[in-house]
């Protein structure tokens, strides 16, 4: 009985890819303090507003691509494309949605939450929520949701990055979780918002890089795009149709439409970054920068993922089972070693741009919207000094929590990255959207969207229920709408005097 071939990585290509993951590393640390450093030096905001919202001083190309770095997570390099090597060109299309994303946050969100969030002196998006529903038991929902949540996508890119690290290198999960978690984490501590961002664009420059990398090494691997082409029509050809056989139906196209591409204008962690860039020319600048770059770069790591097909012709079977190990294997047996090193920078980069920014938004929720502000009501002053260690302690701390709950690793990442989209989305849709336009909005609608929307959508997540086969965003979404508007008109109306900062008379 002939045995399928497993993928195998050796020694050899782990030192040589080992070297140029440990140089980008060590990149974006010096980078991160680098930017630190002169940003206490030129900040006149004091360490809160620097540490957590860069001092409002973005320009148009850092924030575009500090945003796509936090959308574009290891899922998006790992799961994704190798959901795309199962199903084929249809999650191609699927992705394509992804290209208005950064044009629908920025246009729809971009400019008002700015606005008003320099009225008021808000840091974070929580500070938005509680000033506009005058709610502080809704500005704790929302920060407890938005840790849950970023913890679980943190994992997932912890998970993402280790196994693509083990499966290019050769040396083990752990040391891979250990080497660029602590290297984000520390960055990410030390750097602040504005560190981040800008080693936020650095990992996007090298995401593209890393597409670009993979696409030559697929490519000569496989003689070239026509045989590739020709290879996945001999062997698969339902990877070629847009339904795939019957396995990308329209149910499918229309929720992950809304999953991955309407909805996510209201994802906090984007949001924030409308709060941080430094005038109108550089958020313009931002939706033309970031449409055509994330549009590039969802679309072409996804179609590798297809086109990785006509070189990986086993069954899934040969590749561990899981369609996660496809883009590291493909990696791994498509291109020289030195040049293994370099196109897993791109997955890695992604991972890392991620969870540094859901590190600082969670850092912020507990420090900033929780700490500060129960200090702030008791009237007692903090030092700027505490506030810095508390706030580093707190990132650290969060970051510990990931990595420990990472060294046991789940399967599929582009699974959990989804669920925590999903619950992100469902709590803060409305609620924002509310706050910003709708003047009926009202803390008791608020308070019901978002904590019942969660629970709902967490409901039918785990007992596995769906209408129509449609994904349960639907249905979380659609009630939290619900709540929201029974529960504005059923609620005391907001005060007048709080409405004038949202809605000045013109």
């Amino acid at each position: 009985m002939k045995r399928k071939r497993e993928p195998t990585v050796t020694n050899a290509i782990g030192l040589a890819g080992l070297v140029p993951v440990l140089v980008f590393l060590l990149a974006a640390l010096g980078l991160a303090l680098l930017v630190r450093r002169r940003a206490r030096a030129t900040s006149a905001g004091g360490f809160v507003k620097e540490y957590f919202i860069g001092d409002r001083a973005l320009g148009g190309f850092v924030l575009a691509m500090t945003t796509i770095a936090t959308y574009g997570s290891v899922s998006s390099f790992v799961g994704g494309p190798g959901q795309a090597w199962n199903v084929g060109f249809g999650w191609v299309y699927m992705a394509t949605v992804q290209v208005v994303t950064l044009f629908l946050l920025y246009g729809i969100m971009g400019k008002k939450m700015a606005l008003v969030s320099r009225k008021l002196g808000a840091v974070t998006v929580i500070d938005v929520i509680r000033e506009r529903y005058q709610s502080n038991a809704l500005a704790i929902a929302a920060a407890f949701i938005l840790v849950l949540f970023f913890v679980a996508t943190m994992v997932a890119q912890f998970v993402g990055g280790a196994k693509l690290f083990e499966a290019v290198t050769g040396y083990s999960y752990v040391t891979g979780l250990f080497l660029f978690g602590a290297a984000v984490i520390i960055f990410t501590a030390v750097g602040g918002f504005r560190g981040v961002a800008v080693t936020d664009a650095l990992c996007g420059i090298a995401m593209l890089v890393g597409i670009a990398v993979l696409a030559g090494g697929i490519f000569s691997a496989g003689g070239g795009y026509e045989n590739v082409m020709n290879t996945i029509q001999a062997n698969r050809p339902e990877l070629l149709e847009p339904f795939a056989g019957g396995a990308m139906p329209l149910s499918l196209y229309f929720t992950q439409w809304l999953l991955v591409g309407v909805l996510t204008f209201c994802l906090p962690q984007s949001v924030v970054r409308c709060m941080g860039y430094k005038d109108t020319k550089s958020l313009h600048k931002a939706m033309i920068w970031g449409t055509v770059i994330i549009g590039a770069m969802m679309i072409g790591v996804t179609a590798l993922g297809t086109l990785a097909a006509g070189v990986l012709t086993d069954d899934l079977a040969a590749y561990g089972g899981s369609v996660d190990n496809i883009i590291p294997v493909a990696i791994a047996q498509t291109l020289p070693p030195w040049l293994a090193g370099i196109a897993i920078i791109g997955p890695i980069a992604a991972s890392i741009s991620t969870v540094s920014s859901l590190l600082i938004a969670s850092s912020s929720a507990i420090v900033k919207d929780l700490w500060l502000h129960r200090a702030e009501v008791k009237g007692i002053e903090v030092q700027d000094g505490t506030v810095s260690r508390f706030s580093q302690i707190a990132t650290l701390g969060i970051g510990v929590i990931v990595f420990v709950l990472a060294v046991t690793p789940p399967d599929v990442i582009w699974k959990i990255n989804m669920f925590a989209f999903g619950g992100l989305e469902t709590a803060f849709c409305w609620v924002f959207v509310g706050a910003l336009f709708w003047k009926r909005a009202n803390k008791t609608g608020a308070i019901a969207s978002m904590v019942g929307g969660t629970l709902v959508y967490c409901f039918t997540m785990a007992i596995g229920f769906k209408l129509f086969g449609l994904h349960q965003i639907v249905i979380g979404i659609t009630v939290a709408l619900v709540l929201m508007i029974v529960g504005s008109y059923l609620g005391k109306p907001s005060d007048e005097k709080k409405l004038e900062v949202f809605f000045p008379e013109k």
